[in-house]
């Protein structure tokens, strides 16, 4: 497999555009002024078990996985978490509120986009010495471990991981003379396999398919065909795109010639992220990058690997959320006797692996679930070696309706223009802020 360069991650997730609006202004309503809270350091290193009842907030996107662990900890422990599911849309604003109010849960997931902002804005307790205890830290997913930390303070765990990674139709490879069984190893095939599927002229049926107007689908899924490159999609310091690079510039040129093609789904130029994976799930595209979370619920069979750069090598873009105590838990210790418990090995594998999710910690990859399917494995290694890039303006620089990134894609795939690099100034603009 080829190595990753760890770096921090964000989910790449569609979000209403107030929600960067509150979560700059939660530096104003946090109760401690922006400071981090230091969880108490005489924590046991498991924590505390005595009965105490925690509360724990998690997005409806994560409903199914967040339950199954709650209901097993509930299960073998004295302490008892109190779940509450909040939909997606409302999680900001009510996670806002409740910063300005002193009324954070215990326990609460932020999807990982959010998380350098919530840290910065001093919403997580600061749990380094806990998680600097646990024997396998290095083992843990770097990204989200590092999206946490700021000034070398650690302050999140992952929760639930989610991955890009290429997905293709066995059944559609076939039928158009490709080899099921293997991947598209550069982007050239997979561009390649993509036409082929489309030379079926089959009804309904599409080489390939995206979100051509949902900025958080398009980092998701090609900014790792850059990384796959050995090139980069942002400046160590977040605060200038480098999305005007060599191949960047291929990644469009080849999006282009799909869709000039007609070769990507119809609806792709207008889709927002509501139904960009509908296509997919139906059967009725051969080969796209696509989230990992969702390949249990395929009923086809299909392949799976990292995503390919322009001449090979492959690299994904690890999403999802983490986890941290609050700023207003009174109970860090019994809320770090969940943390503990949701990295041991019990939960990572007897819960998230045998429900079919990734497991967060890489000496975990080939646990007896996941070695039940070979594709499993290939996520689960993938997922210890992702990367993404941090900014504290990423959403209003690449997430948000109307995005300057946006506006680059659609140039370049769309319209055929030759403003790239001006395009990828006004990134660097929105992101140096």
């Amino acid at each position: 497999m080829t190595p990753f360069r760890r770096r921090p991650a964000f989910r790449a997730a569609t979000a209403a555009l107030v929600a960067g609006v509150l979560v700059g202004g939660l530096a104003a309503c946090s109760s401690n002024g922006g400071g981090n809270t230091a969880a108490p350091a005489d924590i046991p290193a498991e924590g505390t078990d005595d009965g105490t009842t925690l509360t724990l907030w998690t997005r409806a996107p994560l409903e199914r996985q967040a339950k199954l662990l709650v209901e097993a900890y509930n299960a073998s422990h004295e302490n008892q978490v109190e779940l509450t599911v909040v939909p997606n849309d409302d999680y900001v604003a009510k996670v806002g509120a409740a910063a300005g109010s002193g009324g954070l849960p215990d326990l609460f997931a932020a999807d990982i986009v959010y998380v350098p902002n919530w840290v910065e804005q001093g919403l997580f307790q600061d749990i380094t010495a806990q998680i600097d205890g646990l024997d396998y830290k290095d083992d843990i997913n770097q990204g989200h471990l590092s999206a946490g930390t700021v000034d070398g303070q650690e302050h999140v765990l992952p929760f639930v991981l989610d991955l890009s990674m290429l997905m293709w139709n066995k059944e559609l490879f076939a039928e158009a003379g490709l080899d099921p069984e293997k991947a598209p190893a550069t982007l050239s095939e997979f561009a390649d396999a993509a036409q082929a599927v489309q030379d079926l002229g089959k009804p309904g049926v599409s080489g390939t398919s995206t979100g051509l107007n949902c900025g958080g689908c398009l980092v998701f899924t090609w900014f790792p065909s850059v990384w796959a490159s050995g090139e980069e999609v942002l400046s160590e310091d977040g605060t200038e795109s480098l999305l005007a690079g060599d191949a960047a510039q291929e990644v469009y040129k080849t999006w282009k010639g799909l869709e000039d093609a007609g070769a990507v789904a119809p609806g792709s130029a207008d889709e927002t992220g509501a139904t960009w994976v509908a296509g997919f799930q139906e059967g009725n595209v051969g080969v796209m990058p696509f989230p990992a979370t969702l390949l249990s619920g395929l009923d086809f069979e299909a392949g799976v690997a990292g995503i390919p750069g322009v001449d090979g090598g492959a690299s994904t873009f690890v999403g999802g959320d983490g986890v941290g105590i609050s700023k207003d838990s009174k109970q860090s210790a019994q809320a770090w006797n969940f943390l503990s418990w949701m990295m041991s090995e019990e939960a990572q594998v007897e819960v998230l692996a045998k429900d079919g999710n990734a497991v967060s910690r890489g000496d975990l990859a080939e646990n007896s679930y996941a070695s039940e399917d070979p594709r499993q494995v290939t996520i689960n290694q993938v997922a210890a070696e992702g990367q993404t890039p941090v900014a504290l303006n990423f959403q209003q620089a690449f997430n948000a309706p109307g995005s300057p990134w946006l506006t680059l894609v659609r140039n370049a795939v769309l319209e055929g223009t030759s403003t790239v690099d001006a395009d990828n100034d006004e990134i660097s603009a929105i992101l140096g802020q």
